[in-house]
Protein backbone atom coordinates (compact mmCIF):
# COMPACT_ATOMS: atom_id res chain seq x y z
CA UNK A 1 0.00 0.00 0.00
CA UNK A 2 0.67 3.41 -0.37
CA UNK A 3 2.24 5.91 2.15
CA UNK A 4 -0.72 8.23 1.93
CA UNK A 5 -3.25 7.04 4.98
CA UNK A 6 -6.15 5.76 3.30
CA UNK A 7 -6.00 2.37 0.91
CA UNK A 8 -7.22 3.57 -2.58
CA UNK A 9 -9.30 0.80 -4.27
CA UNK A 10 -10.23 1.06 -8.00
CA UNK A 11 -13.14 -1.34 -9.47
CA UNK A 12 -13.24 -1.45 -13.29
CA UNK A 13 -16.91 -3.02 -14.15
CA UNK A 14 -20.80 -1.78 -12.73
CA UNK A 15 -21.95 -5.76 -12.76
CA UNK A 16 -22.55 -7.38 -9.77
CA UNK A 17 -18.89 -8.29 -9.46
CA UNK A 18 -17.78 -4.70 -9.35
CA UNK A 19 -20.53 -3.11 -6.89
CA UNK A 20 -20.54 -6.21 -4.27
CA UNK A 21 -16.54 -5.93 -4.52
CA UNK A 22 -17.20 -2.51 -3.60
CA UNK A 23 -19.52 -2.96 -0.96
CA UNK A 24 -17.28 -5.83 0.90
CA UNK A 25 -14.29 -3.74 0.43
CA UNK A 26 -16.18 -0.79 2.24
CA UNK A 27 -17.63 -3.12 5.14
CA UNK A 28 -13.53 -4.66 5.26
CA UNK A 29 -11.76 -0.97 5.13
CA UNK A 30 -14.18 1.61 6.35
CA UNK A 31 -11.41 4.29 5.29
CA UNK A 32 -10.49 2.58 2.30
CA UNK A 33 -10.91 5.48 -0.99
CA UNK A 34 -13.16 3.39 -3.30
CA UNK A 35 -13.81 4.20 -6.40
CA UNK A 36 -15.81 2.23 -9.02
CA UNK A 37 -15.65 2.85 -13.14
CA UNK A 38 -18.68 2.18 -14.99
CA UNK A 39 -18.86 1.87 -18.89
CA UNK A 40 -22.32 3.08 -18.71
CA UNK A 41 -24.03 6.20 -17.76
CA UNK A 42 -26.37 4.90 -14.89
CA UNK A 43 -26.43 3.96 -11.40
CA UNK A 44 -25.06 0.08 -11.54
CA UNK A 45 -28.67 -2.00 -11.85
CA UNK A 46 -29.57 -5.91 -10.94
CA UNK A 47 -29.85 -7.14 -14.71
CA UNK A 48 -31.67 -10.46 -14.56
CA UNK A 49 -35.17 -8.31 -14.85
CA UNK A 50 -34.23 -7.21 -18.06
CA UNK A 51 -35.49 -10.06 -20.10
CA UNK A 52 -38.22 -10.50 -17.49
CA UNK A 53 -40.01 -7.42 -15.72
CA UNK A 54 -38.61 -4.89 -17.82
CA UNK A 55 -39.79 -5.93 -20.91
CA UNK A 56 -43.09 -6.50 -19.98
CA UNK A 57 -43.15 -3.10 -18.09
CA UNK A 58 -43.72 -4.24 -14.47
CA UNK A 59 -39.98 -2.74 -13.74
CA UNK A 60 -37.91 -0.52 -14.34
CA UNK A 61 -34.01 -0.68 -13.99
CA UNK A 62 -33.73 2.25 -11.89
CA UNK A 63 -35.97 0.41 -9.17
CA UNK A 64 -33.37 -2.15 -8.82
CA UNK A 65 -29.99 -0.99 -7.97
CA UNK A 66 -27.42 -3.30 -7.19
CA UNK A 67 -26.25 -1.60 -4.26
CA UNK A 68 -29.44 -0.82 -2.60
CA UNK A 69 -31.42 2.43 -2.13
CA UNK A 70 -29.05 5.14 -2.19
CA UNK A 71 -27.05 3.56 -4.40
CA UNK A 72 -23.23 3.26 -3.94
CA UNK A 73 -22.74 6.89 -3.02
CA UNK A 74 -25.01 5.68 0.09
CA UNK A 75 -21.34 3.87 1.19
CA UNK A 76 -19.38 5.89 0.47
CA UNK A 77 -18.30 4.85 -2.95
CA UNK A 78 -17.14 7.05 -5.92
CA UNK A 79 -19.15 6.07 -8.85
CA UNK A 80 -17.37 7.63 -12.07
CA UNK A 81 -19.94 6.82 -15.09
CA UNK A 82 -18.83 6.30 -18.96
CA UNK A 83 -15.56 5.12 -17.25
CA UNK A 84 -14.25 3.03 -19.70
CA UNK A 85 -11.12 1.27 -18.83
CA UNK A 86 -8.43 0.88 -21.46
CA UNK A 87 -5.03 0.37 -20.15
CA UNK A 88 -3.75 -0.68 -17.23
CA UNK A 89 0.14 0.80 -15.95
CA UNK A 90 0.63 -1.95 -13.17
CA UNK A 91 4.60 0.01 -12.77
CA UNK A 92 2.31 3.49 -11.38
CA UNK A 93 -0.50 1.50 -10.01
CA UNK A 94 -2.82 3.63 -12.65
CA UNK A 95 -6.18 2.29 -14.35
CA UNK A 96 -5.88 4.73 -17.73
CA UNK A 97 -9.62 5.68 -19.40
CA UNK A 98 -11.04 5.93 -22.61
CA UNK A 99 -10.70 10.49 -21.46
CA UNK A 100 -7.46 9.79 -20.58
CA UNK A 101 -8.03 10.07 -16.78
CA UNK A 102 -6.20 8.26 -14.44
CA UNK A 103 -7.01 6.68 -11.34
CA UNK A 104 -4.24 5.61 -9.00
CA UNK A 105 -4.58 2.24 -6.67
CA UNK A 106 -3.54 0.41 -3.85
CA UNK A 107 -5.37 -2.30 -5.32
CA UNK A 108 -7.29 -3.16 -8.23
CA UNK A 109 -10.39 -5.52 -9.08
CA UNK A 110 -11.15 -6.30 -12.55
CA UNK A 111 -14.71 -7.35 -12.88
CA UNK A 112 -15.02 -6.74 -16.73
CA UNK A 113 -17.59 -9.04 -16.78
CA UNK A 114 -18.94 -10.61 -20.80
CA UNK A 115 -19.97 -9.55 -23.96
CA UNK A 116 -23.04 -11.25 -26.32
CA UNK A 117 -21.46 -13.54 -28.28
CA UNK A 118 -22.20 -11.70 -31.85
CA UNK A 119 -23.51 -14.25 -34.94
CA UNK A 120 -21.84 -12.89 -38.10
CA UNK A 121 -25.50 -13.10 -39.27
CA UNK A 122 -27.07 -10.52 -37.21
CA UNK A 123 -24.42 -7.83 -36.51
CA UNK A 124 -24.72 -5.90 -33.79
CA UNK A 125 -26.62 -3.21 -35.44
CA UNK A 126 -28.44 -4.74 -38.08
CA UNK A 127 -31.89 -3.30 -38.08
CA UNK A 128 -34.67 -5.62 -36.46
CA UNK A 129 -31.82 -7.62 -34.71
CA UNK A 130 -31.81 -6.67 -31.00
CA UNK A 131 -28.70 -8.35 -28.46
CA UNK A 132 -30.19 -7.96 -24.61
CA UNK A 133 -27.11 -7.39 -22.20
CA UNK A 134 -27.75 -3.51 -21.11
CA UNK A 135 -30.43 -1.51 -20.04
CA UNK A 136 -30.19 0.14 -22.93
CA UNK A 137 -30.79 -2.71 -25.04
CA UNK A 138 -33.79 -3.65 -22.62
CA UNK A 139 -35.67 -0.43 -23.78
CA UNK A 140 -34.98 -0.33 -27.44
CA UNK A 141 -36.60 -4.35 -27.58
CA UNK A 142 -39.59 -3.46 -25.35
CA UNK A 143 -40.40 -0.82 -27.64
CA UNK A 144 -40.61 -3.42 -30.53
CA UNK A 145 -42.50 -5.49 -28.72
CA UNK A 146 -45.85 -5.26 -30.32
CA UNK A 147 -49.08 -7.69 -30.40
CA UNK A 148 -49.14 -7.79 -33.77
CA UNK A 149 -45.30 -8.47 -34.61
CA UNK A 150 -43.53 -11.96 -34.85
CA UNK A 151 -40.58 -12.15 -32.86
CA UNK A 152 -37.71 -14.89 -33.65
CA UNK A 153 -35.19 -15.72 -30.81
CA UNK A 154 -32.08 -17.50 -31.96
CA UNK A 155 -30.64 -19.59 -28.88
CA UNK A 156 -33.09 -21.55 -27.08
CA UNK A 157 -30.74 -20.92 -23.60
CA UNK A 158 -32.03 -19.61 -20.31
CA UNK A 159 -31.60 -15.72 -21.67
CA UNK A 160 -33.77 -17.02 -25.12
CA UNK A 161 -36.57 -18.65 -23.37
CA UNK A 162 -36.96 -16.06 -20.61
CA UNK A 163 -37.76 -13.17 -23.24
CA UNK A 164 -39.80 -15.79 -25.51
CA UNK A 165 -41.48 -16.11 -22.45
CA UNK A 166 -42.20 -12.28 -21.20
CA UNK A 167 -43.12 -11.63 -25.06
CA UNK A 168 -45.94 -14.17 -24.78
CA UNK A 169 -47.17 -12.53 -21.70
CA UNK A 170 -47.46 -9.08 -24.34
CA UNK A 171 -49.39 -11.07 -27.21
CA UNK A 172 -46.44 -11.60 -29.59
CA UNK A 173 -46.12 -13.87 -32.07
CA UNK A 174 -42.65 -16.13 -30.78
CA UNK A 175 -40.60 -18.67 -32.40
CA UNK A 176 -37.22 -20.04 -31.49
CA UNK A 177 -34.80 -21.23 -32.97
CA UNK A 178 -31.94 -23.41 -31.26
CA UNK A 179 -28.92 -25.23 -33.27
CA UNK A 180 -28.92 -28.13 -30.65
CA UNK A 181 -30.80 -30.74 -30.55
CA UNK A 182 -33.00 -29.61 -27.50
CA UNK A 183 -32.97 -26.61 -25.51
CA UNK A 184 -30.97 -25.99 -22.12
CA UNK A 185 -28.47 -28.63 -23.27
CA UNK A 186 -25.96 -26.78 -21.31
CA UNK A 187 -28.16 -25.96 -18.38
CA UNK A 188 -30.32 -29.65 -17.50
CA UNK A 189 -31.24 -32.67 -18.32
CA UNK A 190 -33.01 -33.78 -21.04
CA UNK A 191 -36.52 -34.36 -18.98
CA UNK A 192 -36.39 -31.06 -17.34
CA UNK A 193 -35.98 -29.59 -20.94
CA UNK A 194 -38.36 -31.62 -22.16
CA UNK A 195 -40.99 -29.86 -19.29
CA UNK A 196 -39.89 -26.59 -19.90
CA UNK A 197 -39.90 -26.44 -23.95
CA UNK A 198 -43.86 -28.12 -23.23
CA UNK A 199 -44.94 -24.93 -21.05
CA UNK A 200 -43.53 -22.71 -23.65
CA UNK A 201 -45.35 -24.49 -26.30
CA UNK A 202 -48.77 -24.27 -24.18
CA UNK A 203 -48.15 -21.08 -24.06
CA UNK A 204 -47.98 -20.32 -27.89
CA UNK A 205 -44.15 -20.21 -28.51
CA UNK A 206 -43.11 -22.32 -31.68
CA UNK A 207 -39.59 -24.05 -30.96
CA UNK A 208 -37.17 -25.31 -33.17
CA UNK A 209 -34.16 -27.47 -32.53
CA UNK A 210 -31.47 -28.86 -34.54
CA UNK A 211 -31.95 -25.95 -36.73
CA UNK A 212 -29.01 -23.69 -38.84
CA UNK A 213 -29.41 -20.69 -40.15
CA UNK A 214 -28.34 -20.67 -43.83
CA UNK A 215 -29.46 -17.32 -44.80
CA UNK A 216 -30.21 -14.06 -44.03
CA UNK A 217 -32.14 -11.40 -45.31
CA UNK A 218 -32.94 -7.39 -44.34
CA UNK A 219 -36.48 -6.26 -45.60
CA UNK A 220 -37.98 -3.14 -45.28
CA UNK A 221 -40.00 -3.74 -41.63
CA UNK A 222 -37.69 -7.30 -40.93
CA UNK A 223 -35.65 -9.81 -41.68
CA UNK A 224 -36.14 -13.08 -43.58
CA UNK A 225 -34.56 -16.39 -42.20
CA UNK A 226 -33.57 -19.11 -44.49
CA UNK A 227 -32.73 -22.58 -42.52
CA UNK A 228 -30.40 -25.51 -43.85
CA UNK A 229 -33.50 -27.80 -42.96
CA UNK A 230 -35.55 -25.07 -45.47
CA UNK A 231 -37.96 -23.66 -43.27
CA UNK A 232 -38.64 -19.79 -43.90
CA UNK A 233 -39.32 -17.61 -41.39
CA UNK A 234 -40.17 -13.60 -41.72
CA UNK A 235 -39.37 -11.93 -38.64
CA UNK A 236 -40.33 -8.33 -37.41
CA UNK A 237 -38.04 -8.79 -34.87
CA UNK A 238 -35.08 -11.52 -33.75
CA UNK A 239 -33.15 -11.37 -30.79
CA UNK A 240 -29.70 -13.34 -30.50
CA UNK A 241 -29.09 -14.75 -27.32
CA UNK A 242 -26.22 -17.18 -27.78
CA UNK A 243 -24.21 -17.50 -24.91
CA UNK A 244 -21.66 -14.61 -23.88
CA UNK A 245 -17.72 -14.45 -24.05
CA UNK A 246 -15.32 -13.43 -21.66
CA UNK A 247 -14.37 -9.33 -21.48
CA UNK A 248 -10.79 -10.07 -20.48
CA UNK A 249 -9.07 -7.76 -23.09
CA UNK A 250 -7.91 -5.27 -20.65
CA UNK A 251 -6.23 -7.94 -17.87
CA UNK A 252 -4.55 -9.16 -21.83
CA UNK A 253 -3.38 -6.16 -22.53
CA UNK A 254 -1.70 -5.48 -19.09
CA UNK A 255 0.24 -8.52 -19.61
CA UNK A 256 -1.93 -10.80 -16.75
CA UNK A 257 -2.04 -14.38 -17.33
CA UNK A 258 -5.34 -15.07 -19.52
CA UNK A 259 -7.05 -18.50 -20.40
CA UNK A 260 -10.20 -17.89 -21.76
CA UNK A 261 -10.66 -15.86 -18.95
CA UNK A 262 -8.59 -13.64 -16.25
CA UNK A 263 -6.66 -16.29 -14.28
CA UNK A 264 -6.83 -15.82 -10.61
CA UNK A 265 -6.42 -18.06 -6.99
CA UNK A 266 -8.68 -19.29 -4.86
CA UNK A 267 -8.50 -15.51 -3.02
CA UNK A 268 -9.58 -13.74 -6.15
CA UNK A 269 -5.73 -12.91 -7.02
CA UNK A 270 -4.05 -12.49 -10.54
CA UNK A 271 -0.65 -12.86 -11.73
CA UNK A 272 0.26 -9.72 -10.26
CA UNK A 273 -0.53 -9.69 -6.54
CA UNK A 274 -1.94 -5.85 -6.66
CA UNK A 275 -4.65 -6.70 -8.77
CA UNK A 276 -7.79 -8.63 -8.00
CA UNK A 277 -10.47 -10.17 -10.68
CA UNK A 278 -13.97 -11.86 -10.07
CA UNK A 279 -17.17 -12.52 -12.09
CA UNK A 280 -17.70 -14.03 -15.66
CA UNK A 281 -14.67 -12.92 -16.91
CA UNK A 282 -12.74 -14.97 -14.76
CA UNK A 283 -11.41 -18.43 -14.17
CA UNK A 284 -10.58 -19.66 -11.08
CA UNK A 285 -9.84 -22.78 -9.39
CA UNK A 286 -13.12 -25.40 -9.03
CA UNK A 287 -13.68 -28.88 -7.45
CA UNK A 288 -12.67 -31.07 -11.04
CA UNK A 289 -10.35 -28.40 -13.30
CA UNK A 290 -10.77 -24.10 -13.39
CA UNK A 291 -13.62 -22.97 -14.70
CA UNK A 292 -15.59 -19.72 -15.34
CA UNK A 293 -19.13 -19.19 -14.45
CA UNK A 294 -21.84 -16.92 -15.97
CA UNK A 295 -24.29 -16.40 -13.55
CA UNK A 296 -25.59 -13.96 -10.78
CA UNK A 297 -25.31 -15.10 -7.90
CA UNK A 298 -21.35 -16.30 -8.81
CA UNK A 299 -20.66 -12.76 -9.96
CA UNK A 300 -21.58 -11.44 -6.44
CA UNK A 301 -20.17 -13.96 -4.36
CA UNK A 302 -17.20 -13.99 -6.23
CA UNK A 303 -16.76 -10.19 -6.15
CA UNK A 304 -17.54 -10.01 -2.23
CA UNK A 305 -14.66 -12.17 -1.87
CA UNK A 306 -12.43 -10.21 -4.40
CA UNK A 307 -13.49 -7.37 -2.63
CA UNK A 308 -12.51 -7.97 0.80
CA UNK A 309 -9.31 -9.05 -0.41
CA UNK A 310 -8.41 -6.10 -2.47
CA UNK A 311 -9.19 -4.56 1.52
CA UNK A 312 -6.72 -6.61 3.22
CA UNK A 313 -8.66 -9.61 3.98
CA UNK A 314 -7.46 -13.12 2.88
CA UNK A 315 -10.65 -15.11 2.20
CA UNK A 316 -10.98 -17.82 0.24
CA UNK A 317 -13.74 -18.85 -2.93
CA UNK A 318 -15.55 -21.91 -2.01
CA UNK A 319 -19.19 -21.31 -2.72
CA UNK A 320 -21.68 -23.91 -3.89
CA UNK A 321 -22.24 -22.53 -7.83
CA UNK A 322 -26.38 -22.41 -8.20
CA UNK A 323 -28.55 -20.63 -10.63
CA UNK A 324 -32.37 -19.86 -11.23
CA UNK A 325 -34.46 -18.78 -14.50
CA UNK A 326 -38.07 -17.23 -14.20
CA UNK A 327 -40.45 -18.31 -16.95
CA UNK A 328 -44.33 -17.93 -16.84
CA UNK A 329 -45.06 -19.46 -13.33
CA UNK A 330 -41.74 -21.64 -13.52
CA UNK A 331 -38.61 -20.74 -11.18
CA UNK A 332 -35.84 -23.13 -12.21
CA UNK A 333 -33.28 -23.71 -10.20
CA UNK A 334 -30.07 -25.71 -9.93
CA UNK A 335 -27.24 -26.41 -7.41
CA UNK A 336 -23.90 -27.90 -7.30
CA UNK A 337 -20.94 -29.29 -9.31
CA UNK A 338 -21.95 -31.30 -12.18
CA UNK A 339 -19.79 -34.26 -11.70
CA UNK A 340 -16.59 -34.35 -14.30
CA UNK A 341 -17.71 -38.13 -15.40
CA UNK A 342 -21.45 -39.02 -15.90
CA UNK A 343 -22.90 -39.59 -12.78
CA UNK A 344 -26.33 -41.25 -12.03
CA UNK A 345 -29.18 -38.54 -12.70
CA UNK A 346 -31.88 -39.62 -10.21
CA UNK A 347 -35.58 -38.28 -11.02
CA UNK A 348 -38.04 -37.67 -8.09
CA UNK A 349 -41.20 -39.23 -8.90
CA UNK A 350 -43.77 -36.20 -9.85
CA UNK A 351 -45.99 -34.43 -8.15
CA UNK A 352 -48.27 -31.31 -7.79
CA UNK A 353 -44.58 -29.35 -8.16
CA UNK A 354 -42.15 -29.72 -10.99
CA UNK A 355 -39.95 -32.35 -11.84
CA UNK A 356 -36.60 -32.61 -9.70
CA UNK A 357 -33.93 -34.12 -10.56
CA UNK A 358 -30.20 -35.07 -8.60
CA UNK A 359 -26.77 -35.74 -9.78
CA UNK A 360 -25.12 -38.87 -7.64
CA UNK A 361 -21.59 -39.79 -7.83
CA UNK A 362 -20.43 -42.24 -5.40
CA UNK A 363 -23.22 -41.84 -3.13
CA UNK A 364 -22.97 -38.15 -2.74
CA UNK A 365 -25.29 -35.62 -4.23
CA UNK A 366 -23.59 -33.30 -6.36
CA UNK A 367 -25.88 -30.99 -8.49
CA UNK A 368 -29.50 -30.93 -8.52
CA UNK A 369 -32.16 -29.27 -10.32
CA UNK A 370 -35.92 -28.81 -10.16
CA UNK A 371 -38.89 -26.57 -10.84
CA UNK A 372 -40.86 -24.55 -8.28
CA UNK A 373 -38.67 -26.69 -5.56
CA UNK A 374 -37.26 -23.82 -3.95
CA UNK A 375 -37.46 -26.15 -0.46
CA UNK A 376 -36.20 -29.46 -2.07
CA UNK A 377 -33.60 -27.28 -3.48
CA UNK A 378 -32.26 -25.87 -0.64
CA UNK A 379 -31.99 -28.91 1.25
CA UNK A 380 -29.85 -30.57 -1.42
CA UNK A 381 -27.81 -27.42 -1.35
CA UNK A 382 -27.13 -28.45 2.18
CA UNK A 383 -27.12 -32.01 1.17
CA UNK A 384 -23.99 -31.14 -1.29
CA UNK A 385 -22.09 -29.09 0.96
CA UNK A 386 -22.12 -31.18 3.67
CA UNK A 387 -21.31 -34.34 1.60
CA UNK A 388 -23.80 -36.58 2.93
CA UNK A 389 -24.31 -40.10 1.79
CA UNK A 390 -27.65 -40.39 0.32
CA UNK A 391 -30.31 -43.20 -0.43
CA UNK A 392 -31.05 -43.77 -3.77
CA UNK A 393 -34.52 -44.92 -2.95
CA UNK A 394 -35.35 -41.73 -0.60
CA UNK A 395 -34.02 -39.29 -3.82
CA UNK A 396 -36.81 -40.91 -6.32
CA UNK A 397 -39.56 -41.17 -3.19
CA UNK A 398 -41.70 -37.94 -3.23
CA UNK A 399 -42.95 -39.35 -0.03
CA UNK A 400 -39.60 -39.23 2.01
CA UNK A 401 -39.21 -36.03 3.02
CA UNK A 402 -35.26 -34.93 2.25
CA UNK A 403 -34.50 -33.19 5.21
CA UNK A 404 -34.94 -36.67 7.02
CA UNK A 405 -31.05 -37.61 5.33
CA UNK A 406 -29.86 -34.07 7.01
CA UNK A 407 -31.41 -35.22 10.31
CA UNK A 408 -29.68 -38.92 9.98
CA UNK A 409 -26.14 -37.27 10.33
CA UNK A 410 -26.81 -34.41 12.97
Amino acid sequence: MSDQTSRRIVIVGGGPAGVFAALEARRTDPAAEITLLTDEACEPYEKPPLSKAVLTGKAHPQDRLIAGQGGTAAHGIVLERQACATAIDRAARQVVTASGQRYFYDALVLATGSLVRELPQFPVGMAYVHYLRTEADARALKSSLQPDKHLVLVGGGLIGLEVAASARSLGVKTTVLEVQKRILARVCDEKTAAYIADAHCAHGVDIHTGIAIEHVAPTANGVDIATKEGRKLSADIVVVGCGVRPNFDLAAKSGLAVNDGIEVDEDCRTSDPNIFAAGDAVRFPAPHAPVRLENWRHAQDHGMIAGRNAAGASDTYRVLPSFWSEQYDLYIQGVGWPSSQPGTHIHRQANSAGPLVFEVSKNILVSATGINRQRDIAVARRLIERQIPVDWAALADPNRPLAEMLKATA
